[in-house]
């Protein structure tokens, strides 16, 4: 067994061995601390029956104690620059399987149908702080069986995700995230804990995926529109932010009744309404 790459010193010696340069357009920066990579593994609560997804390996370091944990990996990478590292790096792992793909094209419910019998998997990231909401919403809305989905974020984004109404970090990625699971922040990461070291904090955060949302609304897609318009414009009125969205046929007068009907200040803006409150809303104009 080849020493394991959360040392410091054998990610180093893999970067000059294959002379590999950091993409600054996919966020790269690989993970060298062991303490932070068993949270990881104890977050997602991997055992030896798992499939686990793993999203942006780099050179594997997390690989390696996911491949250790559970029952078959797959690693989905975007850098081809990456892949004959990885063909080092983890070949000692059978379990474990390399797609140079991106993620956003992967169809990951044949992929759980194909390698866990349609059975929820796990989902492990360490996602770049630009294609994060993208990467998640498309886990949840594609509805692909999940248990749970653990990713190493930029610490705002963690943060982001589990607040509530009224705060400045409260917006449509915590309300998205808040509909499909419950957030659990399982860890704070220093930059000193990757190389290279970015410049901001990161942090573990497990998203456990509810079986049934914890409101009950009659059109989702409706609702996120709503959700999505009254933060593009988080300042005005949400009268005004749902009239100007060009994803809505929405009137003033229309948006003013339901707020009428809900008890709501006709000035309010979408930063004050809780999920229920938007899902009660999404009804009524639906």
């Amino acid at each position: 067994m080849n020493e394991k790459l959360s040392n410091p010193q054998k990610t180093i010696e893999i970067i000059k061995k294959y002379d590999f340069v950091f993409q600054k357009k996919y966020g790269q920066n690989f993970l060298i601390d062991a303490h932070v990579l068993d949270k990881i593994i104890d977050a997602a609560e991997i055992g030896p029956d798992d499939f686990v997804l793993e999203i942006g390996p780099g050179i594997g370091t997390l690989t390696q104690y996911l491949a250790e944990s559970a029952r078959e990996v797959t690693a989905v990478e975007i850098d081809s620059h990456l892949i004959p590292i990885l063909e080092e790096t983890l070949q000692d792992y059978d379990n474990v399987t390399v797609l140079n793909e991106d993620i956003l094209k992967v169809d990951m419910a044949e992929l759980a149908r194909q390698k866990n019998k349609g059975k929820p998997i796990k989902v492990v990231a360490n996602l770049p702080y630009y294609i994060t909401t993208p990467i998640i919403m498309g886990l949840f809305e594609s509805h692909v069986p999940i248990d749970n989905i653990t990713v190493m974020v930029q610490k705002e984004v963690a943060e982001r995700m589990q607040v509530g109404p009224g705060t400045k970090d409260y917006g449509a990625l915590s309300l998205a995230v808040q509909y499909y699971a419950k957030p659990y922040l399982a860890a704070n990461v220093p930059p000193n804990c990757f190389i290279p070291r970015p410049k901001v904090g990161s942090a573990v955060i497990r998203l456990t995926k509810y079986q049934e949302p914890p409101v009950q609304v009659k059109d989702e897609r409706l609702m996120f529109r709503l959700i999505r318009a009254s933060f593009n414009q988080r300042r005005k009125t949400l009268q005004n932010s749902l009239s100007n969205s060009p994803e809505l046929n929405i009137t003033k007068a229309q948006t003013a009744e339901a707020l009428e009907k809900m008890g709501l200040p006709a000035a309010v803006r979408g930063e004050k309404l809780t999920l229920e409150q938007f899902a009660r809303l999404s009804d009524l104009l639906s």
